[in-house]
C-alpha cells in the first residue's frame, strides 16, 4: 500500500511539472541565419570561441567566381579527401561544364545541391541552432553569400573496431558478432536479421550537451502500443548533460530504481537482441555503447541463454536447472552453512559434523565473522581482478585464491569446510550474470539473517524477497510471469525448454495481438511505421 502511494504521488508530481511545463512560453533561441557570409562566420566563430581544431574555408566558385562561399567543419570528424572530391571539386571546377548559355544562380541553395552536390546525404537548415548541432555532431556546412540558408552535408569520418565476439555473452554454437559502440552498425545488424517493413527505427536525442543519438526498435504490428508510448513518454521526459553509456538511459526509466533487482535487460548479441524483439519487446540503442536495453523483462529470463535454442532440448533444459541450483547455491550458500553449525546441529550428519569440527578448532572467530571475511576478500579479489590489467589480473586471481586460501587455513584463521562453502558460491554467481548484482547483496543479508536467527531468519528473507519481486513490474509486465501471475502454457520455457516447435506462441504478457507470427494477410495488418528517423553515418 506504501508503495501504491509513492508510485501516485510521483506519478502527480511528474503531471504537474508537465503541465506547467507545457504552459510556458517558450524561448526563441534559435537566430535565422543572415545573407551576409562574413556576418554568418563571424557569429560561428563567436559561438565556438575560436576553437583550433574548426576550419573556416572560404573560396569562389562559379563560371566567372563571382560567388563567394565558405566551408565549415570539424577536422578531427570529417573526411578531408571526400570535401575535396564531392564539394570543392564540383563548385570550383565541375561548374564550368554547366554554361550552355545559361546562367544558374548559385545564391539559391537548392541550385547548388541539385546541379553540383553528388551527395545525397544533405539537408537544407535555416536556423543558427540547427547549423551548430549538425556541425558539432561531425557534419560540413555550406555557407554561400546571399543565401540565407545552408547546406547541412554528411561526410563524417568515424573511427570504430571491428564487429567481434562479444566477451561478455560468449557462446559455443551461435553466431559470433556482436554490437560495437557504432549505433548505425548495430542497426545495420538487427536489420540484417528482421527484414520485414514493420521493423520501426525511432530516433531520441538525449542530452543537454552530448546530444547522443538514441534508438527504439521494435516490430510495429507485435509490439504493444501502450509499451512503445510508454517508452517514449520515458525517454522524452530525461534531462540530463550527457549519455555516455546506455546504463544512464536505464536508470532514467527503470520501473524500482530502489531494488536490487534489475527490470530492464541488456545484451552485445545481436541475435539475442532480435529474438526479444520478435517476442513483442522492443530495443533501446544508443550511440556510443556496445550494450543494448530490452523492455521489459522477467526475472525468468536471467536463466535463459541464447544458446538454449540452438541446442537440443536435453542438454539445454538441463543447462537451465543447472543455473536455478547455481543461483540458489551463490546466495543461499554461506547462509545455510552459518544456520546449519550454528542453530541447527541436529540437522547434519554425525560424521560430517564431526569433519566441520575439527576443521573449526583452531578457529577464533564465530562461523558468521569467519564467512563474512571470506565472502569479502573474495570479492575483493574479484574487483582486483576485473579493474587490473588482464596478465595482471589473472595472476592476482590465482595468487589469492591459492596462496590466501591455504595460508589462512594453515594459520587457523579459517576452516577447510568454509573455504569449500566461499568457493563453491563465487562459482556458482557467474553461471548466472544477468542476477550477479542482486545475488551479491543477498548472500550478505541472507548471511547476517542466518547468523541472527538462524534458519527461521533464512525463511523470512526468502518470503520478504519473493514478496518484493512479485510486486515488481517492468513497464506493465509482472516481473515474475509467467509462474505469478501463473500461465501453464507458458511454462513451457522456464524451468525446462520444450522443442521449438511446440512454443508457436508469443508471451501473452508482452504482445497485444494473437500471438502469432507473421500469418496475416499484409492488407489486414496496421499500417507501416508512421515515421523511421534512422540516420546513417
Amino acid at each position: 500500500m506504501f508503495r501504491y502511494i509513492l508510485k501516485k504521488i510521483r506519478y502527480l508530481s511528474l503531471k504537474n511539472k508537465n503541465m506547467f511545463q507545457d504552459t510556458m512560453p517558450e524561448k526563441s533561441n534559435s537566430v535565422p541565419l543572415v545573407p551576409e557570409l562574413r556576418k554568418n562566420l563571424e557569429t560561428i566563430k563567436g559561438i565556438l570561441r575560436g576553437s583550433s581544431d574548426v576550419t573556416m574555408h572560404e573560396f569562389n566558385f562559379g563560371h566567372d567566381r563571382r560567388f563567394r562561399g565558405a566551408l565549415v567543419f570539424i577536422n578531427s570528424m570529417v573526411d578531408k579527401e571526400e570535401i575535396h572530391k564531392n564539394i570543392l571539386q564540383p563548385l570550383m571546377y565541375d561548374v564550368l561544364l554547366l554554361r550552355n548559355g545559361v546562367e544558374l544562380d548559385f545564391t539559391n541553395i537548392d541550385t547548388v545541391r541539385k546541379n553540383l552536390i553528388p551527395i545525397t546525404d544533405n539537408l537544407k537548415v535555416t536556423l543558427l541552432d540547427d547549423l551548430m548541432d549538425n556541425l558539432l555532431a561531425g557534419a560540413v556546412i555550406l555557407l554561400i553569400d546571399g543565401s540565407e540558408e545552408a547546406l547541412v552535408i554528411n561526410l563524417r569520418k568515424r573511427e570504430s573496431r571491428s564487429i567481434e565476439e562479444p566477451g561478455t555473452e560468449a557462446v559455443v554454437r551461435g553466431p559470433r558478432e556482436g554490437f560495437i559502440e557504432n549505433v548505425n552498425v548495430n542497426i545495420t545488424l538487427i536489420r540484417r536479421k528482421i527484414k520485414h517493413p514493420y521493423l520501426c527505427v525511432e530516433k531520441f536525442v538525449i542530452g543537454e550537451k552530448s546530444k547522443t543519438d538514441v534508438y527504439v526498435i521494435y516490430l510495429k504490428n507485435v509490439a504493444n502500443p501502450k509499451l512503445i508510448e510508454e517508452i517514449r513518454r520515458r525517454l522524452s521526459r530525461i534531462k540530463i548533460d550527457a549519455v555516455l553509456e546506455s546504463g544512464y538511459i536505464e536508470q532514467f526509466i527503470e520501473d524500482a530504481p530502489y531494488s536490487i533487482f534489475p527490470t530492464i535487460s541488456n545484451s552485445e548479441k545481436p541475435d539475442k537482441v532480435v529474438a526479444k524483439i520478435l517476442e513483442g519487446r522492443a530495443a533501446i540503442l544508443a550511440d556510443g555503447t556496445p550494450f543494448a536495453l530490452v523492455v521489459p523483462m522477467v526475472f525468468i529470463e536471467s536463466f535463459q541463454s541464447v544458446e538454449d535454442y540452438y541446442a537440443r532440448p536435453f542438454l539445454a533444459s538441463i543447462m537451465r536447472l543447472i543455473r536455478f541450483l547455481s543461483y540458489i547455491i551463490s546466495t543461499l550458500g554461506p547462509a545455510i552453512y552459518v544456520a546449519l553449525t550454528v542453530f541447527h546441529q541436529e540437522l547434519i550428519p554425525t560424521q560430517l559434523l564431526i569433519s566441520i569440527a575439527e576443521g573449526r578448532e583452531r578457529v577464533p572467530f564465530p562461523a558468521i565473522l569467519e564467512a563474512s571475511l571470506m565472502m569479502f576478500t573474495f570479492d575483493i579479489l574479484r574487483e582486483a581482478g576485473v579493474r587490473l590489467p588482464k596478465p595482471v589480473g589473472q595472476t592476482v586471481g590465482i595468487v589469492g585464491a591459492l596462496v590466501l586460501g591455504q595460508a589462512s587455513v594453515e594459520a587457523g584463521l579459517i576452516s577447510p569446510i568454509m573455504v569449500i562453502v566461499v568457493s563453491s558460491t563465487a562459482i556458482a554467481s557467474f553461471a548466472v550474470p544477468a542476477q550477479t548484482d542482486s545475488g551479491t547483496i543477498l548472500r550478505y543479508i541472507y548471511l547476517a539473517l542466518a547468523g541472527i536467527a538462524g534458519g527461521f531468519g533464512v525463511i523470512m528473507g526468502l518470503l520478504a524477497t519473493l514478496i518484493h519481486l512479485a510486486s515488481l513490474r517492468s513497464f506493465g509486465t509482472p516481473y515474475l510471469w509467467p509462474i505469478a501471475p501463473l500461465n501453464l502454457s507458458a511454462l513451457k520455457d522456464v524451468f525446462i525448454r520444450m522443442p521449438l516447435w511446440s512454443m508457436s506462441k508469443r508471451p501473452e504478457a508482452i504482445i497485444w495481438d494473437d500471438g502469432d507470427s507473421f500469418s496475416k494477410s499484409p492488407g489486414l495488418m496496421p499500417s507501416p511505421c508512421e515515421k523511421d528517423n534512422h540516420d546513417s553515418d
